[in-house]
């Protein structure tokens, strides 16, 4: 009994022994090991790629956003002083040309922004913003909880469906009147794109005057509530499956919704400060809480984007291509002959529309300001300037920075398309020099052949594959080959697919001589080889997601148009 006893501790030694001492191996798996390093790699490259399209898609917002304080105004102002002169001009003989249009289509929608912008302002100047903010901070936290996330909700809905109101008043003011008219008029899009752009901002007030009690609250629990939803958005999104373009439109969203919070936390300044008399002490207050909002946010894309790639094993150069899609817009909204305004163009691609949030800018520093003298007016006038000379810097940063990746993927496609025919060119050569090095056998033999063909497959042996290309050898008879009415009665039809020029669909199909259409002996067989398989053009830089990347450098310029002095492009424009 105690003999056994002995054995069964001695037993259970050895197994501790056997466990703490027990050794192995990881070079097994060496493959997978890495594998797992390199995500790891990525997952901590991943926020500096994010934030690399972040900050270009913050400026180009940016850009769209200073756009209607300083040049929109000087458009408005041209166009209404056009729309006066140019008929006086006309009826006193001073100019030869005749108008069907007295304003350009760009002037048309100049001046319904304009129009738009100053309706809605004279509207909501008319809204008592502190009985809504004594109406919103006197409810409790969970009701101010919940009507911020339907704020939010509401904000999204109405980024969607506010810029196809807004393109469609656009298209309707500015379409040919010769066109049959199945669609309401100017006047009905007008009316709707004017309670449009009011409702959102309306609903944008209410946004930043919940942020504003957040805030100012000397209980953060509202606050901290609010900065906990965007973990809530967190796991609403690294659980799905996003593909390339699903992740492009995610990422445009980020950048929106990033810049529409730093606007909102812009407006809680102003009116704190303005509430507090300017104070220096009071804005170093709200610094803290301003920026613990804007760093929950960066935290949580990163943490976001960083998931989604590892889940769905997306690499982290997708985020140049986002960059270079951005740079390809950029670039075709300063060509000479544009078909867009930029600020439209991000609206479309991001859902950013800057009207409501910059009549609610207007709204706030209107009120937040006064002017009762000569040297307020001119403080006014040089913040104007310096606006001005802001929006040109980011211009011309953004424009600059487009230009650099629009140059560096134009030269890799090319390099990539010169040894892609390279490439294509040895695999001919080395596929002729094949076929002469073969004997010709005499016309029945090769008869002989295309009958056995008719047959059975050919073998390899007997037809010899260059090395490195994907051969695929087919028979047809006699009522295929008489389909090819380009192709006279052949006896042997050889075809190697070589690398063409690109041409446009306008063009008449290639020539058999362009393609590699051969006449040999007698037999009925067809050949079609392909050159080996090469990688994607561009490693790095992939083609741009949605955007026209047959953008040309050469024609990014200003419009030489605006300085001719016969007003050429007016005429052609109205004729």
């Amino acid at each position: 009994m105690g003999g056994s006893l002995i054995h069964e501790l001695l037993s259970i030694m050895r197994f501790v022994r056997a466990e703490l001492y027990r050794g192995y191996q990881l070079e097994n798996d060496e493959e997978r090991y890495v594998a797992r390093r390199q995500k790891v790699y990525l997952f901590m490259k991943i926020p500096r790629e994010v934030e690399k399209f972040m900050s270009y898609g913050f400026f180009q917002c940016t850009d769209a956003f200073l756009f209607l304080f300083t040049f929109l105004p000087l458009r408005f102002v041209l166009a209404i002083w056009g729309m006066v002169t140019r008929p006086i001009l006309h009826f006193f003989c001073f100019s030869k040309i005749k108008y069907k249009r007295i304003l350009q289509p760009s002037e048309i929608v100049d001046v319904l922004k304009g129009t738009i912008i100053i309706i809605c302002c004279i509207i909501l100047s008319h809204v008592d913003m502190a009985m809504m903010y004594h109406l919103i901070k006197s409810q409790s936290v969970i009701k101010l909880y919940i009507f911020y996330n339907m704020l939010e909700t509401g904000d999204r809905l109405f980024s969607v469906f506010g810029q196809d109101i807004i393109d469609a008043l656009f298209w309707t003011a500015t379409e040919r009147k010769g066109r049959k008219r199945e669609h309401l008029g100017v006047i009905p899009h007008f009316i709707m794109a004017v309670i449009y752009v009011l409702l959102h901002t309306v609903l944008v007030l209410l946004q930043a005057t919940t942020l504003n009690v957040a805030i100012n609250s000397s209980n953060k629990a509202l606050l901290t509530i609010m900065m906990s939803n965007n973990f809530v958005e967190l796991k609403s999104s690294v659980f799905k499956k996003f593909d390339k373009n699903n992740l492009f439109q995610l990422s445009c969203s980020d950048v929106r919704e990033r810049f529409h919070l730093s606007i909102l936390l812009l407006v809680v300044v102003i009116q704190t400060m303005r509430e507090y008399m300017w104070k220096e002490e009071r804005f170093w207050v709200l610094i803290p809480d301003c920026l613990m909002v804007i760093l929950a946010e960066v935290i949580v894309d990163w943490v976001k984007h960083a998931f989604i790639t590892r889940f769905n094993d997306i690499p982290s150069n997708i985020y140049q291509e986002f960059t270079l899609s951005l740079a390809y817009d950029l670039a075709a909204t300063k060509q000479k002959h544009a078909f867009t305004d930029h600020s439209d163009l991000v609206a479309r691609r991001m859902g950013f529309i800057p009207l409501p949030l910059g009549v609610l800018a207007i709204r706030i520093v209107s009120q937040a300001i006064q002017i009762d003298n000569f040297g307020d007016a001119f403080v006014l006038f040089f913040a104007f300037l310096c606006l001005g000379s802001f929006r040109i810097l980011s211009n011309i940063v953004t424009l600059g920075k487009a230009c650099d990746l629009i140059d560096t993927h134009q030269k890799q496609r090319a390099t990539a398309a010169t040894a892609t025919t390279a490439a294509g060119l040895a695999a001919t050569a080395m596929s002729s020099t094949t076929e002469s090095a073969s004997p010709r056998a005499s016309r029945s033999e090769r008869r002989a052949v295309a009958t056995e063909d008719r047959e059975c497959p050919p073998k390899n042996d007997v037809f010899p594959e260059p090395p490195g290309l994907f051969v695929r050898s087919m028979s047809i008879d006699d009522s295929q080959l008489s389909k090819l009415s380009s192709v006279p009665d052949p006896t042997d039809v050889d075809i190697l697919t070589v690398p063409l020029k690109v041409r446009s669909a306008s063009h008449s199909p290639p020539r058999r001589s362009e393609i590699g259409l051969h006449r040999r002996g007698s037999g009925r067989r067809m050949r079609i080889s392909t050159p080996p398989q090469i990688p994607p053009l561009i490693p790095e830089l992939g083609q741009p997601i949605f955007s026209n990347s047959t953008v040309s450098l050469t024609s990014i310029c200003l419009n030489e148009e605006i300085f001719d002095e016969d007003d050429t492009l007016i005429e052609s424009n109205f004729k």
